[in-house]
């Protein structure tokens, strides 16, 4: 019987490997998606200006809310970082978890997206360690348009810049208290090997990377091309 069962788990791990793989795959398929079609309407998404200013972002397809008096979401995204010379590096899997008090009924899915205009917050995820938005650092609504007009300053002060694309039954989206760290399983079977995030994201030092990280990496280099560099 043993035999039996070390036989059954020695074929099934691969199959669960393969699964679990192309399983982040879709997802930075997916925010490659997200990232485009927001970036696809100039009057309504993230001003190119803000991008190019950006130092990290984080992009999560369908964060799920569900909510009964007492309101829970969860979803699962991927964050990219500029390096020391600011080219952008490879994604890492993330999770995002939050809850909220209130009168509410309803499902909602939404794509967030958060622009961050410094690394302070992501250096503590990088080192495993968790993130709540609104505590560890200020989030505010993003400016939106072709344009940044003067009104924003404010926002301009906030660490993160948040963008949300809504459908269902609830109106916006709030992620104060929600609370953001790594998914090391998703990243060890994204990448096939337990490598940590910040080697993976800033240095790219696997021998080879998965197709979708490197479609999502040039995407957004192409969007936000890193600084040029000074003249002598």
């Amino acid at each position: 019987m043993r035999t039996f069962s070390l036989t059954l788990l020695i074929c099934l791990t691969p199959t669960a490997m393969t699964y679990a793989q192309v399983r982040e795959q879709e997802l930075v398929k997916e925010a490659g998606i997200v990232l485009s079609e927001v970036m696809k309407v100039p009057e309504k998404g993230i001003p190119q200006s803000l991008l190019s200013q950006a130092q990290a972002i984080m992009i999560f397809p369908d964060v799920v809310k569900a909510g009964f008096i007492v309101g829970v979401k969860h979803g699962r995204g991927v964050v990219l970082t500029r390096n020391a010379e600011g080219l952008w590096g490879y994604p890492v899997p993330l999770t995002i978890t939050g809850g909220s008090i209130g009168g509410q009924i309803g499902v909602q899915s939404t794509d967030l997206i958060l622009v961050f205009k410094s690394k302070r917050g992501v250096d503590n995820i990088l080192r495993s360690k968790q993130l709540t938005l609104g505590a560890d650092v200020s989030v505010a609504a993003g400016p939106v348009g072709r344009a940044l007009e003067a009104g924003t300053d404010t926002a301009f002060r906030t660490e993160i810049l948040s963008y949300s694309r809504s459908r269902g039954l609830f109106a916006g989206v709030a992620v104060d208290g929600s609370k953001i760290k790594v998914d090391h399983s998703a990243n060890t079977a994204f990448y096939g090997q337990p490598t940590p995030p910040v080697e993976v994201i800033l240095n790219g030092q696997l021998a080879t990377m998965p197709t979708a990280a490197n479609d999502l990496r040039n995407q957004l280099i192409q969007l936000a091309p890193p600084p040029a560099p000074p003249k002598k």
